[in-house]
């Protein structure tokens, strides 16, 4: 290209002084401007490079993908998108620092993980004991390096969370693999969150057969055992079955008290079933207590470091996620999720909850009121800021009726407000697939919001919250068809609810002088008697 504008000795000493200098100026300006462009390409390209790593308002502070240390780097990123990219390009900075002393924990988990794991010369081990186990005779059992907890999936997505997260702290505490039965769809919602092994129970899995067994009633029920005084030191059998549903009895409930547990800590496999976060109970362990402080010296953030360990959408469900922020929350100013579930056998819409919603919402400044009809005449040239509202519900009325009121008169303070919903099912469609998928990333697109309203004694909803690391508003479970007033109230803790803890037990009567025992477990704020949850303050 520099041949075209190369000029001849004999032609330019023709030149006059005047169109000389016109030259050297032109050659500097076309000399400057490559210069400019090469700059501004390298700068265009090094930003998009940056894009995955920087937070766009704080463009000099890097984003931290593995959330303080909480998750490794020892893991493909394809095969798991949504593992590093919810925090480098979805997800605030969580204000809630991982303690080292947690991080530290977990990759020896993993360690351990990776030694006693299916597939390993000391799970084939532990598993011959169980193929021999005579359950009508407890016997001394002569134990190898390892020993396991066996999580059974049931109930809804929101309990399973839950109370997997319970189990895999239960895990850490005592050393045990936790083992995850993938009967139903755990592998199609959830990724792998151990490197190098994996925590899905084989189909083979020798106690499998006897699952439609696991009850109250079943002989090996460790509750069942302590009524008929059927367990002691001198004979301990290979497995125990641990009830933690919302029928369970307080002898079931004591497999977490302290003597209990130095009898239960010798049993090499524990099948688990619950359908409630069970979690806040471990506190009043004396034996728990110092080791869970130091993990969680931050009390009320246990679920939320434990689920963003454990919790990694598969690619299939992190699309779902991603094509509806990008369509939905990713221009807005400020965006605010709605949770909403009926307790009830007719469940649907209603007026009252409809009239709840609102209330909440208004009286909280979480969305403005309809303007007046002098409000409205407002100037419409002024750049208006966008609210985005997800509401989740299984019941697309409400989501409509919201959306309606905003569309037909406009907001008192000018926003603009985009309500939106993803799926409204009408019912709940637990184990089918593509449902729980759905419900799945209709959770964490409710965890990228700003703020967020959930329904009382919703595990939906505290799985949500807690996730995003949100304090939430809380809506009242209405009585009858009256909406309650105040409609809400805002939580102290982003803690879920252990909706049905024990009434008494282990050496204190924990109903009457729970707060006592441990000042940092209280009553949930979102319903009238009972539950404990975890709070940070004391």
């Amino acid at each position: 290209m520099y041949h075209k504008f190369q000029i001849s000795s004999k032609v330019y000493r023709a030149l006059d002084l005047k169109m000389k200098m016109l030259i050297a100026v032109a050659f500097s300006c076309l000399l400057i401007g490559s210069i400019v462009l090469l700059s501004f390409s390298n700068n265009f390209n090094n930003r998009l490079l940056n894009a995955t790593t920087n937070d766009s308002k704080e463009s000099e502070t890097p984003r931290d993908k593995l959330i303080g240390g909480l998750l490794t780097e020892d893991f493909e990123e394809s095969s798991c998108l949504s593992r590093y990219q919810k925090t480098l390009l979805y997800r605030k900075p969580s204000p809630y620092k991982p303690s080292e002393y947690l991080v530290s924990k977990l990759r020896s988990y993993e360690m351990l993980h990776k030694r006693c794991g299916p597939g390993t010369k000391a799970y084939k081990e532990a598993t011959e004991n169980l193929v021999h186990d005579d359950e009508d005779k407890a016997s001394k059992y002569v134990g190898g390096e390892c020993r396991y907890i066996v999580w059974l999936a049931g109930y809804g997505l929101g309990n399973r969370m839950l109370t997997l997260a319970s189990a895999f702290l239960y895990a850490l505490l005592t050393e045990r693999i936790i083992l995850v039965d993938q009967r139903k769809d755990v592998s199609d919602i959830l990724c792998e969150p151990f490197p190098g092994t994996s925590w899905l129970l084989p189909l083979d899995f020798p106690l499998m057969n006897y699952t439609y067994r696991f009850n109250k009633e079943y002989p090996r029920c460790y509750g069942t055992m302590l009524n008929n005084q059927a367990i002691n030191s001198t004979s301990i059998p290979p497995h125990l079955y641990l009830h933690n549903l919302h029928d369970s009895r307080d002898e079931d409930k004591m497999f977490f008290c302290e003597k209990d547990q130095s009898l239960i800590n010798k049993v090499p496999w524990l099948v688990f079933q619950a359908n409630v976060y069970f979690a806040p109970s471990l506190w009043f362990n004396p034996t728990f207590l110092p080791e869970l402080t130091k993990l969680f010296p931050q009390k009320d953030t246990v679920f939320h470091h434990l689920a963003r360990y454990l919790f990694h959408p598969t690619n299939q469900v992190w699309g779902m996620v991603t094509r509806y922020y990008q369509a939905h929350l990713s221009r807005a100013d400020e965006t605010l999720g709605i949770q909403i579930r009926v307790f009830r056998k007719d469940a649907g819409y209603f007026q009252h909850v409809m009239d709840q919603i609102v209330s909440c919402t208004q009286r909280e400044k979480l969305l403005p009121e309809l303007a007046t009809q002098e409000e409205s005449k407002v100037n419409i040239s002024n750049i208006q800021k966008l609210k985005a509202v997800i509401v989740t519900s299984l019941y697309p009325e409400y989501s409509d009726n919201l959306k309606n009121m905003f569309w037909e008169r406009p907001s008192s303070t000018g926003e603009i407000i985009d309500v939106a919903q993803p799926s409204g099912e009408r019912f709940q469609q637990t184990d089918k697939k593509i449902h729980d998928q759905k419900a799945l990333a209709e959770m964490y697109l409710l965890s990228l919001t700003d703020n967020i309203v959930t329904s009382a004694r919703s595990t939906f909803g505290y799985v949500s919250y807690s996730l995003g690391g949100l304090k939430p508003w809380l809506l009242y479970q209405p009585t009858g068809e009256i909406t309650p007033d105040p409609a809400c109230v805002r939580s102290t803790s982003m803690e879920p609810c252990y909706l049905t803890p024990p009434s008494h037990g282990c050496e204190a009567d924990w109903g009457k002088n729970s707060g006592k025992i441990v000042p940092f477990l209280k009553h949930c704020e979102d319903i009238m008697y009972g539950g404990l949850k975890l709070y940070d303050e004391v």
